[in-house]
């Protein structure tokens, strides 16, 4: 294809992800791994809204292009066309502060196979935001401006690139020059956290923030508190989108993304609500997670651990497990607690 010709199928692309609301599951540093992308993503698929597409975990880039296996290790679905086993689309996400250097890792993510490239700018760890990367570069809005173009003019003309941004760092005094860099830079979409750094996760979410980013000629998509149906409505109307991340929510209950779109309030006790997964049926994704890959079983113990001590602001149930099994290491006793946990 000439460069005419990928800029057009660029544009196919992003009218076709956008035709309809999106879904999306955001990525989360320590949380959502290959391993949690499956499982969450596999649900959907089940309860038949799937993810219209999920973020890789961070890729940090410092001092050179990285070798394929780190693209590998944050990204294995890239062995199998960008995919999780249900067939939701994973984007590499990098998170950098020099310009050169991401768009040389991304243009080497795009040979390895992703479909599309995501820049942090919204990680709040001091970790990140002490090495000049994450949300401290919302302090430095030209700097924003040279890292999306620099990555939007290496990368293939057809491969999107979208940004994910918070409303400010300390404050939201730079939010006008923050949507003048992203306006300038030829990033695809925009994605927004509805807090500062400095407000990190404390509710509220400030989502009529968003609004103004409206006056952008890309897709905008709202992140930020959204637990539930009427959450997930009240921030599609105070931001003025259809398109919303779903973060912490998707985690503690695995059916948001199906409920966001279906009132299971006012749903009658008479008709099944397909939209809803009932503990019974998460048990087998969590044994489905206890089996799955990871260096040792004290890590996945760990990884599974912390799911479940977020499943307990969901499910009622899942307090009496973690009551049950918070100090237990063997990985085969805390699988039968679960099953017992469905048994009369």
């Amino acid at each position: 294809m000439n460069n005419s010709q990928q800029l057009q199928t660029r544009q196919n692309t992003i009218n076709q992800l956008f035709a309809a609301p999106v879904r999306l599951l955001a990525p989360m540093e320590g949380l959502t791994d290959p391993l949690m992308r499956q499982i969450l993503t596999q649900i959907a698929s089940d309860l038949g809204r799937p993810y219209d597409w999920s973020v890789s975990e961070f890729i940090r880039i410092t001092q050179h292009v990285l070798p394929a296996h780190v693209f590998y290790k944050y990204v294995p679905e890239l062995h199998h066309d960008a995919k999780t086993a249900s067939g939701t689309p994973i984007h590499v996400q990098l998170l950098g502060s020099e310009a050169q250097l991401m768009a040389e890792n991304a243009v080497y993510a795009c040979e390895l196979g992703a479909p599309a490239i995501d820049i942090n700018f919204g990680c709040p760890a001091k970790t990140v935001n002490s090495h000049r990367g994450g949300s401290v570069l919302l302090d430095e809005p030209e700097t924003m401006y040279q890292i999306i173009s620099a990555v939007r003019q290496a990368v293939p003309a057809h491969i999107p690139v979208s940004a994910k941004i918070r409303l400010g760092y300390t404050d939201t005094s730079r939010i006008d020059d923050i949507r003048g860099a992203i306006n300038d830079s030829g990033a695809d979409w925009l994605t927004i956290h509805a807090r500062t750094k400095t407000q990190g996760y404390k509710p509220p979410a400030y989502w009529d923030k968003i609004q103004s980013f409206n006056a952008l000629d890309i897709p905008v998509i709202a992140n930020g508190e959204i637990w539930n149906f009427e959450h997930a409505q009240n921030c599609m109307t105070q931001a003025g989108t259809p398109h919303l991340m779903l973060g912490r929510g998707a985690v503690t209950r695995p059916d948001l993304v199906a409920q966001v779109d279906n009132d299971t309030e006012s749903s009658t006790d008479s008709v099944e609500n397909t939209a809803t997964l009932l503990w019974q049926d998460l048990i087998a994704h969590q044994v489905r997670f206890l089996e799955g890959e990871a260096k040792n079983d004290v890590v996945l113990v760990g990884r599974y651990k912390q799911w479940l001590g977020m499943l307990t602001k969901g499910y009622v149930e899942a307090q009496t497990v973690w009551e049950g099994i918070k100090r237990e290491k063997n990985k085969a006793v805390i699988i039968s607690a679960l099953q017992a946990s469905v048994q009369d």
